[in-house]
């Protein structure tokens, strides 16, 4: 077992397994040895962009044969010993205390709403959403979308829509800043262009949550040019977007990098309150800004300022806590810019003391899903409670 590899088992039954093994069927390996043999009902992954994905999909079907795998690329894994530049991070439920079932939807980039929903209909009634006993724990779903696609938000509102009341939480695929590709695995294939939707039914008591820190400002701008689909805005105030941003924090536009935009993000007022549409990247050619989020023209972006993200992150967590009688383990998908504004604010050493002590397990998006909504710079995710209710 690689120096780097370390495994925990929670008291739900779930264990959880980081490596940070620099070659995929080493890194399998190193976490299969760790996990052990335990009956399983499902292995989720994340992993770094830059392993053969052709090679880790076939270690996982070879040291897992008969347990369903589903994963994606990440940006950076999380877990309880702290973050992971690169490597793998496995999740494994086990069949005591969970019934999980999930699909992949292809093709998001041209989303059919209606098949889409009715897919996530018969995935529902799989799972015995529509008759009998309701679960003593609870249900939630796990949402893994391609980040490069900018379908995220049609694919959550069809997704959310047909779920009919399950809470949904889940985290875009990156491929770290390089924004050229992002996988998904799913059903011992490789997928591209995709999202995967995982339906969970659990004996523990379950809470999804969010969590951002940032705070609206009085400075605003109004998209005057943009490219909806591509999600690239060119005017800002009917200026050049990335010198009409660079003015209002202050900055050079030649000097702009993700640690400004992580550092001044922007947010959108929705039904009263504010959720953050971050950027992406400056073309340096022409001025544009993209956005990891759709933008509309017209839509009006209020300048923000980051809170304190250690106390914030702490504060959600120890409700969490409190509400579920103790956290067993959080399933976290967390914003690839709320660690470039930790590691600016120098706190991130405190961001993994928190993960550590509520065992925090995950990877960083390039976007969140929570509920209905497609989310930027924000930490969303599912905690599980230390009592079964059965």
């Amino acid at each position: 077992m690689s120096h780097g590899t370390q495994v925990r088992t929670h008291l739900c039954g779930i264990r959880t397994a980081w490596t940070d093994a620099s070659e995929a069927r080493a890194a399998v390996s190193d976490l299969a040895a760790a996990i052990g043999s335990a009956d399983l009902s499902q292995i989720v992954v994340f992993f770094s962009s830059d392993y053969c994905v052709e090679t880790l999909n076939h270690a996982l079907a070879e040291h897992f044969p008969a347990v369903p795998v589903a994963g994606c690329t990440m940006s950076g894994g999380i877990s309880p010993a702290g973050g992971l530049a690169r490597g793998l991070v496995l999740i494994a439920f086990p069949v005591a205390g969970f019934r999980i079932v999930s699909a992949v939807l292809d093709a998001i980039d041209h989303l059919d709403v209606a098949r889409t929903a009715a897919a996530v209909r018969a995935l529902r009634r799989t799972l015995g959403g529509e008759a009998g006993e309701p679960p003593p724990g609870g249900r939630f779903a796990l949402s893994l979308i391609d980040g490069l696609a900018n379908a995220e938000e049609t694919v959550v509102s069809a997704i959310a829509w047909a779920l009919d009341g399950i809470p949904l939480v889940g985290g875009s695929a990156g491929d770290g800043l390089d924004f050229r590709e992002a996988t998904l695995l799913h059903g011992g294939a490789i997928h591209r262009r995709a999202a995967v939707l995982l339906l969970v039914e659990t004996a523990y008591p379950t809470q999804i949550f969010k969590s951002d820190n940032f705070e609206p400002t009085t400075t605003k701008f109004v998209v005057t040019a943009s490219d909806d689909e591509r999600r690239i805005v060119y005017e800002l105030n009917a200026e050049p977007a990335a010198r009409e941003y660079a003015m209002a924090v202050g900055l050079d536009p030649e000097g702009l990098t993700p640690m400004s935009f992580a550092a001044y993000p922007l947010a959108v007022r929705i039904g009263g309150e504010y959720f953050c549409r971050s950027i992406r990247r400056l073309d340096p050619e022409d001025g544009s800004l993209s956005f990891f989020c759709a933008i509309d023209e017209g839509v009006v972006l209020t300048l923000a300022r980051p809170r304190d993200i250690v106390a914030t992150t702490r504060a959600e967590l120890e409700r969490l806590d409190a509400q579920l009688g103790g956290i067993d383990l959080v399933i976290g998908f967390d914003c690839i810019l709320r660690r470039l504004d930790a590691e600016h604010a120098q706190n991130r050493h405190g961001i993994c003391d928190l993960y550590r002590r509520y065992d925090v397990v995950g990877f960083e998006t390039y976007g969140e899903q929570y509920r209905a909504m497609h989310l930027n710079q924000t930490l969303t995710g599912i905690a599980i409670g230390r009592r079964s209710s059965r």
